[in-house]
């Protein structure tokens, strides 16, 4: 199965106050960051997110936001796309 494909018409689970656009259309899988030295963590370690909370958590788009809040928000995110995936019965615990 490939997660980055199921994340497409998703509900954005990142949901960053005044910056979710809350467009489906937009969702992909944003994955958490492991540093530079380790690259982009496994599809299971990502949440659907839409493009303005990517943006923001990438830094692609400015935001008053603590960055602590903001990693916190895709950590939060993380938790409810396993969720999700779990009762779509797409992942196994």
């Amino acid at each position: 199965m490939n997660l980055r494909k199921e994340a497409r018409g998703r509900e954005c689970q990142i949901r960053i106050p005044y910056i979710c656009n809350g467009d489906p259309d937009t969702v992909v899988l944003c994955h958490l960051p492991l540093g530079a030295m380790v690259g982009k963590s496994l599809d299971i370690h990502a949440a659907y997110g839409c493009s303005a909370c990517h943006d923001a958590f990438d830094g692609r788009s400015n935001t008053d936001y603590p960055t602590e809040l903001l990693k916190l928000s895709l950590h939060e995110a993380v938790i409810r796309t396993q969720k999700i995936l779990v009762e779509e019965g797409k992942i196994r615990v």
